[in-house]
C-alpha cells in the first residue's frame, strides 16, 4: 500500500485480500509491481484471476474510451493519462476505509488504515513477506469505541464500530447490493452508519463494479460549475444523474477517474478553457 507520495519506480504494491472478500476463501497476500515488460506479482496463493480483478485488467479500455463523450476536458484527460483503470478493492475494507476518510487527508487516512491493521488485524504471507491484514468485520465489531478513538478515528469511531457490527451480524454486507439497480444499490449502502451518498458512490465504484458511479466530491462539483453549465444545481441525486449523463452513462466512473487525475495533476492555467 502506498501513501499519497509517488512510489519509487521499483516499489511493490502490497496488500492482503481478506477472507471476508467474496472472491477468496482464505486471505491472500499479494505483492504487485509494474516492470518495463509488464506486470509482475508474488502471492501466497494462486492469484492470477484475483490480480486481474483487483486492478481491472479485463476492463475493455478501448471500448470505454470510445464511449466517452467528445468533451475537451475528457479528451485531454485520456490523452495525458491513457491506461488508468478502476480498482476492485475488497468490499468490507473499502467501505470501512471510506467511513474513516471523512474530513481527513489522504496521507492520514492511509496511515490510519495501517494502524487499524496493526492493532486489530492478523499477519499473513510467507517467509520474508509478512503483512498485516485489514481486520475482519467480526474483529472490529469486538473493538470498543474507546479503542478505536485511541487510534485517531475521533467521531468516526462509532460509525466504524456500528457498521462492522452490521456486517458481522449479517444485517447487511456491502457485497449484498451487487445486482441491484445503481441508485437502489447506493440507497441500500447508506443504511451503514456514517455512509452518505458520496461514500456509497465510492464503494460502488471502487469495490463493487458499478462503473457508472461518480462520487461527487469538491473536484467533480468544480467540473460541473466550470465545464457543465447545463447541469442545474440541486440535490446530490440530481447532480449525480446530470454528471453521469454528461460523462457517458454506464462508463461515467471511468470518465471521472481520468478527469479527476487530470485536475489533481494539472495547474488551472494549463487545463482546457471552461465556461466563461
Amino acid at each position: 500500500m502506498f501513501s499519497g507520495d509517488p512510489p519509487a519506480a521499483d516499489a511493490w504494491y502490497e496488500t492482503v485480500v481478506g477472507a471476508d472478500d467474496p472472491r477468496v476463501d482464505v486471505p491472500v497476500t499479494l505483492r504487485v509491481r509494474q516492470q518495463p515488460d509488464g506486470l509482475v506479482y508474488e502471492a501466497s496463493e494462486d492469484a492470477e484471476d484475483l490480480v486481474r480483478s483487483l486492478i481491472g485488467l479485463d476492463d475493455p479500455l478501448e471500448e470505454i474510451y470510445a464511449a466517452m463523450p467528445a468533451h475537451p476536458l475528457i479528451t485531454t484527460a485520456v490523452e495525458r493519462y491513457p491506461g488508468l483503470r478502476i480498482v476492485a478493492d475488497p468490499p468490507v475494507a473499502c467501505l470501512l476505509s471510506f467511513i474513516c476518510s471523512a474530513q481527513m487527508r489522504v496521507a492520514r487516512t492511509y496511515q490510519l488504515q495501517l494502524e487499524i491493521a496493526e492493532s486489530f488485524g492478523q499477519p499473513w504471507g510467507w517467509d520474508e513477506v509478512q503483512l498485516m491484514a485489514f481486520p475482519t468485520a467480526e474483529r472490529l465489531a469486538e473493538a470498543s469505541e474507546a479503542e478505536l478513538r485511541e487510534l485517531g478515528l475521533g467521531y468516526r469511531a462509532p460509525y466504524v464500530a456500528d457498521s462492522a457490527r452490521m456486517i458481522a451480524t449479517d444485517e447487511l454486507h456491502p457485497a449484498d447490493v451487487c445486482g441491484l439497480p445503481y441508485e437502489q444499490a447506493r440507497t441500500e449502502l447508506t443504511r451503514f452508519i456514517g455512509v452518505g451518498e458520496k461514500v456509497a458512490d465510492c464503494v460502488l465504484l471502487f469495490a463493487l463494479g458499478y462503473h457508472e458511479a461518480v462520487p461527487l466530491d469538491t473536484w467533480m462539483r468544480k467540473v460541473i460549475t466550470s465545464y457543465l453549465p447545463d447541469i442545474e444545481d440541486g440535490s446530490y441525486t440530481d447532480l449525480s444523474e446530470g454528471i453521469r449523463q454528461s460523462f457517458g452513462g454506464d462508463i461515467a466512473g471511468y470518465t471521472q477517474t481520468h478527469v479527476f487525475h487530470l485536475l489533481r495533476q494539472t495547474p488551472t492555467q494549463d487545463l482546457p478553457p471552461g465556461v466563461t
